[in-house]
């Protein structure tokens, strides 16, 4: 298989422990289908939280290099970061660094979720206790201004 950049052979090569097809010339990778789900994986295993990954699609510049259709191009997860995915659900092409910037989104998105989720409970825990300030802050605030 040729890299869709450059033409050149792909060779394998591990990354995170998943075979993946790594061009040697432009430093691009090559993942199957299911191989970019488990580079996710590294950083936020819950598929249910890792929210919708395409936004924006459009034609790509380059061809699939398993069955030479014209891929497409979305920005991954509503991010500036432009991934090329065949069609045909052959895999996806990540050109230089990409799957280092994979890895960072989805450590965000761990951290955004526990955020919100910590806001969620400090509210809940709020309602909880009747949802009204203190007695003492009450009468603090008699005193302001």
């Amino acid at each position: 298989m040729n890299c869709p950049r450059c033409d050149v052979a792909l060779d394998e090569k591990k990354l995170k422990g998943i075979e993946i097809d790594h061009c040697p010339q432009c430093k691009g990778l090559w993942l199957d289908f299911h191989e970019l789900d488990q580079l996710e994986d590294h950083s936020m295993d819950d598929d249910d939280s890792k929210g919708m990954i395409e936004y924006s699609r459009r034609e790509s510049d380059i061809s699939c290099p398993h069955c030479q259709e014209v891929m497409e191009t979305f920005n991954y997860r509503a991010h500036d970061l432009p991934i090329d995915h065949c069609k045909n659900q052959c895999g996806y092409w990540l050109d230089e660094g990409e799957e280092k910037k994979v890895l960072d989104i989805m450590k965000q998105r761990v951290q955004d979720l526990k955020r919100s989720s910590s806001a969620q409970d400090s509210w809940a825990k709020f309602m909880e206790r009747g949802g009204t300030r203190s007695f003492l802050t009450k009468v603090k605030d008699l005193f302001k201004g």
